[in-house]
């Protein structure tokens, strides 16, 4: 593995030392964490979500309804009329 120095504050020092002991993981490792969790939410922010990616925790939670939703047209017989 490579070493990196950084510079952080005292207050951000503490935080660390207080996840550190909480997780039962190294300061490094702590970092390592966080640092590709930052990089990865960054990597998908620039892209455009899709509309999975914004409802994902509703699809499929759904039960009952007709089971031939999607490829029956007579389902949209009135849609759009009210």
């Amino acid at each position: 593995m490579n070493t990196i120095s950084i510079k952080i504050d005292p207050e951000l020092e503490r935080a660390l030392v207080l996840a550190s002991e909480r997780e039962h993981l190294s300061k490094s490792e702590v970092m390592r964490r966080a640092l590709a969790s930052y990089l990865s939410q960054r990597t998908t922010a620039t892209s455009t979500p899709s509309a999975l990616d914004l409802v994902g925790d509703l699809a499929g939670c759904f039960s009952g309804g007709p089971a031939d939703l999607s490829s029956n047209p007579r389902h949209l017989d009135d849609f759009g009329r009210r």
